[in-house]
């Protein structure tokens, strides 16, 4: 099928809007639920955010009417990117990936995002308190590879920055729905309206070089489509989860082909390599960069049986989907923490698996090389 690209001209209309909306209109209740604790991993989630026990709330307006949308496809496994209201690109391809998952009609995507159980998500947004421990999460970055291989972790470089992370999505969006405020004097104690996710706690991830096969993902398989920047996890004919990325650039795209998990490392460190970086070549200038949320790679570094290329997690999420990488391929850490917990080594990748070259059938009689095998 193909997917129409889904923007407010065409699909978020006044009309569709208003359909969505379930009158009557009003405003959240003034106490929204306060965030409650729940594992990043190894486990993903088991219930989405909207099943706390608070009072139901329509949305008020169309940031609330789109943001609602993506907390409810993003708790699904099916993320549309950062949470920001805006009803874009990336949105409409996990609605359509939902729904084809789903078994339901995708046609006409804003006539199917009126069925869904939008009001799960209810409220929209939460209240998150930051804790002391939260602020020795954020330190100063340095921004050369030299400077920052001196350091011991890589930290949040801001609490805007923790908090975009924490609960999937723009800053943007925070600055709309907490008027007045000035993150950079926000201190222990402080409330916060934040989308009412599952958040992803980086207090919860562990480093660890490699992570135990789990036997029972090994079927699955991992298509990406660099053109849709989408990454797709399959169990059989049933898609489990899909997920927007940066995949590779023009210089150095990402390998076409098909690829095998060699591992799967949480908190890794980067070895920042100029060479790697600008030619795909390895050479013996280089700087070790720690881990830590601000590490290059991200929280989990997926490693392919294609020398130095992986499947990673990134510093910098607001630019997954429009920027480009070195030739990996690249998730926000909140999505890449969901999918390396439903993932195991040994498994299946297909990069644009319908341009994988056909193998030309060895002619009858020819001899089989020992590497042909």
């Amino acid at each position: 099928m193909k997917l129409v690209l889904w923007t407010l001209a065409t699909l978020w209309g006044s009309t569709a809007l208003a359909q969505l909306a379930t009158p009557p209109l009003y405003q959240e209740p003034a106490e929204a639920p306060v965030v409650q604790s729940t594992p990043a991993f190894p486990d993903p989630p088991a219930a989405p955010a909207a099943d706390l026990p608070v009072a139901a709330a329509k949305p008020a307006n169309v940031r609330e009417i789109a943001a609602r949308l993506q907390i409810f496809l993003d708790q699904k496994q099916f993320g549309p990117g950062k949470i920001d209201g805006e009803p874009g690109e990336f949105t409409a391809k996990a609605l359509a990936r939902y729904l084809k998952a789903n078994g339901l009609p995708a046609e006409d995507l804003a006539t199917a995002a009126e069925r869904l159980p939008l009001d799960e998500v209810s409220p929209i947004y939460a209240v998150y308190v930051l804790t002391e421990a939260d602020l020795k999460r954020i330190g100063p970055v340095p921004r050369t590879p030299a400077e920052q291989a001196k350091l011991k972790r890589m930290p949040y470089p801001s609490v805007l920055k923790f908090l975009e992370e924490r609960f999937h999505c723009s800053p943007v969006l925070l600055q709309q729905i907490n008027p007045g405020i000035d993150f950079s004097r926000l201190i222990a104690g402080d409330a916060v309206r934040v989308p009412n996710v599952i958040p992803f706690e980086i207090e919860a991830v562990r480093e660890t070089g490699k992570l135990p096969p789990n036997p029972a993902f090994k079927d699955r398989v991992i298509k990406i489509d660099t053109r849709e920047k989408m990454l797709d996890l399959f169990e059989g004919d049933t898609l489990l989860a899909s997920f927007p990325i940066t995949p590779g650039s023009a210089s150095l795209p990402a390998p076409v082909g098909k690829w095998r998990i060699l591992g799967i490392a949480t908190l890794p460190w980067f070895r920042h390599d100029e060479g790697v970086l600008k030619r795909g070549v390895r050479t013996k200038d280089f700087h070790n960069i720690p881990a830590g949320p601000s590490n290059p790679v991200g929280v989990v570094w997926i490693g392919l049986n294609k020398p130095g290329i992986g499947i990673h997690g990134t510093n910098n999420p607001q630019t997954i989907g429009r920027a480009a990488s070195h030739g990996c391929v690249r998730l926000a850490n909140w999505d890449a923490i969901r999918l390396a917990g439903m993932i195991t080594q040994g498994m299946t990748v297909y990069i644009d698996e319908d341009r994988i070259p056909t193998p030309s059938p060895t002619p009858s009689g020819a001899k089989v090389s020992q590497t042909d095998r």
